[in-house]
């Protein structure tokens, strides 16, 4: 009944859920969906005896949660900070050993980042320039981190509903103006690498097939290419070396980032400064993140940074940049496909995975969604986002680090059961 709640679209592929007995659940999905497991593990679930009564759950501030897990007890809950304390009945005796979890918020990196170097956070997922040395490098003892490029890869998307975004040759020639090269560089202190024309990240490596990654060559930084690419396809430029659109007027455009995310925001600089190489005026414009993320969801905006889907299998990540299905008209907000593309092909592929659960086969279908996107570079992939993690030993022992891989180190992944595992592992010092 509530659309807006349905974060991860399960409502799409279910037809009914009913209770059997007390421990047995019965979905009845609308029809065959293997992917759909992971949606379902994943969808949060909320008390019925206190929802049930709430005129609009949409709007619903809770200011009296609820917790389940192993933390539940609420101690704290305001805008800035909230703590949870043990769960006194968790299911498994002795866990969780740490007594509460205690969550401030920040306005940008810099003060989180003042906050982890000064010992007053004991795990964040944060951006932190020359971590060796600002982070590390202060107490080598208790001060340690881990980024393994297993986070969602970074894109810079271009709204396919607007012109010239919606012309291929257009997007192929605005991601050869990119020097990822430089980006990673400039942004991101060499601690990721240039995306490949897959899009992929690291947690996809099984999945990915080099010789289509190698068939992109749209995400190599070729300026000599892109300006012949958009000379030919009719957007010549004008007197002032800007190019034009059909009626005449100039090309430019507002990059959208989030204001205190400063590799974000060192990103789009370096594409504005490629944009303008090609007779594009680009310029960056930053927001807090619930503006970005709602013009982002509407559709209200010519080029944004943004990251993109994980799952299991690249069907997600692909079905949330390619899916027609997943496409909204603009003003309407949608939880990803933001770019708004809608591939045929893409359609047919998708929809046959869902229907399959041989792995080999799957893997198939894989490489042909791969080279689709290769083919139709629906958004233009920058980077795999490094899944960040900084720990302080100092007061507890037990975070996933890079020679005990036990499971995803960032505390950014709170919708999956990476954090989970982290919070029962953890032991006081």
């Amino acid at each position: 009944r509530h659309r807006a709640l349905d974060r991860r679209g399960v409502w799409g592929f279910l037809q009914d859920v009913r209770a059997v007995d007390d421990r047995t659940v019965d979905f009845r999905l609308q029809r065959v969906f293997v992917p759909g497991f992971d949606e379902v593990a994943a969808q949060q679930i909320v008390p019925e005896h206190l929802w049930r009564d709430i005129a609009d759950p949409v709007t619903f501030a809770n200011e009296t949660p609820v917790g389940t897990g192993p933390f539940t007890e609420v101690r704290v809950f305001r805008n800035q900070v909230y703590e949870l304390g043990r769960n006194p009945r968790y299911w498994q005796e002795g866990l969780p050993r740490v007594s509460a979890i205690r969550c401030p918020a920040y306005p940008g990196n810099d003060r989180a980042n003042l906050a982890l170097v000064f010992d007053e956070v004991d795990w964040a997922g944060n951006f932190i320039p020359a971590v060796d040395r600002v982070y590390v490098g202060r107490n080598p003892e208790t001060h340690h981190y881990w980024f393994p490029l297993t986070g969602s890869s970074i894109f810079l998307y271009c709204n396919t509903r607007r012109s010239p975004f919606d012309d291929l040759r257009v997007r192929k020639a605005l991601s050869m103006a990119v020097d990822r090269d430089l980006l990673v560089d400039v942004a991101l202190y060499r601690y990721s690498r240039p995306a490949d024309a897959t899009g992929l990240s690291d947690a996809f490596t099984a999945w990915r097939d080099s010789a289509i990654a190698a068939g992109g060559d749209w995400v190599r930084h070729d300026l000599v290419r892109a300006n012949a690419m958009l000379d030919e396809a009719g957007y010549r430029r004008g007197p002032d070396g800007i190019r034009r659109h059909g009626d005449g007027t100039p090309w430019r455009y507002e990059i959208l980032t989030v204001s205190g995310w400063s590799d974000w925001v060192r990103a789009s600089q370096v594409i504005a400064r490629g944009l303008g190489d090609l007779g594009i005026q680009a310029s960056v414009r930053t927001y807090d993140f619930s503006a970005w993320f709602q013009r982002l969801q509407e559709g209200d905006f010519d080029l944004s940074l943004g990251w993109s889907f994980e799952g299991p299998t690249p069907y997600l990540f692909y079905r949330w940049l390619m899916s027609s299905s997943t496409v909204q008209p603009e003003g309407q907000a949608s939880m990803g496909n933001w770019h708004r593309y809608g591939s045929a092909a893409a359609d047919s592929a998708l929809s046959a995975f869902e229907r399959e659960p041989d792995p080999e086969v799957q893997r198939r279908l894989a490489d042909e969604l791969q080279r689709i996107f290769v083919a139709e570079a629906p958004a233009i992939p920058l980077y795999p986002n490094p899944s960040w993690a900084e720990f302080n030993t100092g007061r507890f022992e037990g975070f996933p680090s890079e020679e005990n891989p036990y499971a995803d180190p960032s505390p950014n992944k709170f919708d999956r059961g990476e954090c989970l595992l982290v919070l029962t592992t953890l032991t006081p010092r």
